[in-house]
């Protein structure tokens, strides 16, 4: 159940000085040789257009070592009324007295410094209304069981990494998900917090060839080709549902490649619980969504690195990951194996197809032990979660696009209502994509 998947963040509160001349080694090189060096990117994104690929180039940025204390004032000032209203939120919400105190101990820290450091029970409940905030997200009723890692010590790559699958063990819990979120440094108006370039922790490979075809999910064609150009062999040969390794981008350092040991991503096969041949279609799909590459805001306070997941509704994983044409596509393979022709779309084949898949999807997964939901109970659920807030006195924003599921949608109730979709800190957005992503010298595969 994602999080304001596809959100920007309108503006920043400082711009952060590009990377410096990368070093070390990258995953794959070989002894003696040079780096590879990939423009700078921006670790918390400033207002830029569609077409921007998130460089630091030609927008101001001042010098790197350079506090923003006393040479930004606008900057500065704009931390500050952020700091305050999350500061005076977190003492109003868990009853913690006056806020007086701490906002003074904050200023003094902001204006030395630059910045300032939640303490862990801030960072805490930062992260989990962040969740709360995320109009996009249909499974908030949860808000308040999502366990915060507090990794906010861990810069270097390897131990992000490490990390990283440590939260992929501990979400997965053998089966039974949790929801999790592991916060790493945050940027500084000297040095920009590491980043993870995946879009979630585990996530399948797609292989172009030549021709233009796509081996595995089209979705990660880019990033890799871009582990591929860094010297991860891939699959041999090349398979549908292999696994990618952790892009991982620490301040000042080349992009590092770190693969995922088998025991840290639980698979689940899918298979129908009443045809024998959907097994033989060679299906299957990870058991958490762990996002990774959004970043957290949590009182002007940006976290590049964080990590977190909920667990899945069937839909994301039938109607979208396996169904969509742009992903695996497999609706018109099912639609054929039942015997329907896809010669017309009057027959709605596709409609038949993506049921049978969603709930092939929901019958693994439970056969399986692994937490999964289905589209009508969350979304009763989500409902729930608006009463509750506005008992609270508080406006829940929603995102109807999100919000109603790709399937039997109107048979759904949050489909029959509408929704005020505002942006509330703090919050999850979604980094503008680095160039070397999407680059084009990258070669295919």
């Amino acid at each position: 159940m994602g999080l304001n998947q596809g959100r920007i963040l309108p503006d920043s509160r400082w711009r952060i000085p590009g990377r410096g001349r990368p070093r070390g080694r990258a995953h794959g090189q070989e002894p003696g040789s040079e780096p590879a060096v990939f423009p700078s990117f921006q670790a918390c994104p400033v207002a830029v257009d569609e077409t921007e690929t998130g460089f630091a180039a030609g927008l101001g940025v001042p010098p790197a070592g350079r506090s923003l204390a006393g040479d930004d004032s606008f900057a500065i000032d704009s931390l500050w009324v952020s700091a305050e209203r999350f500061i005076t939120l977190f003492h109003a919400e868990n009853r913690a007295g006056p806020p007086d105190r701490r906002l003074r101990h904050v200023r003094r820290e902001i204006e030395t410094t630059g910045t300032y450091r939640h303490t862990p029970d801030e960072l805490t409940f930062g992260a989990r209304v962040a969740w709360r905030n995320s109009s996009r997200c249909i499974g908030r009723l949860y808000w308040q069981s999502l366990r915060v890692r507090d990794r906010r010590e861990v810069t270097a790559a390897p131990d992000i990494a490490a990390e990283s699958i440590e939260h992929l063990r501990e979400a997965t819990n053998g089966g039974r998900i949790r929801p999790v979120i592991t916060v790493f440094a945050p940027d500084t108006p000297d040095r920009p917090g590491p980043r993870i370039l995946n879009s979630q922790l585990a996530r399948y490979a797609g292989y172009q060839t030549a021709d233009g075809a796509v081996i595995g999910d089209p979705a990660n064609a880019d990033v890799t080709r871009l582990a591929r150009y860094l010297g991860w062999p891939g699959g041999q040969p090349a398979g549908r549902f292999d696994i990618l390794p952790l892009l991982v981008q620490e301040a000042g350092a080349p992009l590092t490649l770190h693969e995922l040991p088998a025991d840290a991503v639980l698979e689940v096969i899918i298979r129908h619980p009443e045809f024998g041949w959907f097994a033989d279609l060679g299906l299957r799909w990870y058991s958490v969504p762990v996002i990774s590459d959004m970043y957290l805001d949590v009182g002007g306070v940006c976290y590049p690195a964080a990590p977190f997941n909920g667990w899945y509704m069937c839909t994301e994983i039938g109607s979208r990951d396996l169904g969509d044409t742009g992903r695996y596509d497999q609706l018109p393979v099912i639609a054929r194996h039942m015997g329907l022709s896809t010669a017309s779309d009057r027959n709605l084949w596709k409609d038949k197809a993506m049921t049978e898949l969603n709930l092939a999807v929901l019958h693994s997964f439970s056969t399986a032990g692994v937490t999964i939901s289905d589209h009508h109970t969350e979304s009763v659920r989500f409902l729930q979660h608006m009463e509750r807030e506005e008992r609270q006195g508080r406006a829940c924003p929603a995102d109807w696009t999100w919000i109603v599921p790709p399937a039997a949608s109107s048979a759904t109730p949050v489909f029959h209502r509408t929704y005020q979709d505002f942006d509330k800190a703090p919050n999850f957005y979604r980094h503008p994509a680095p160039a070397m992503v999407k680059s084009p010298w990258l070669p295919r595969w």
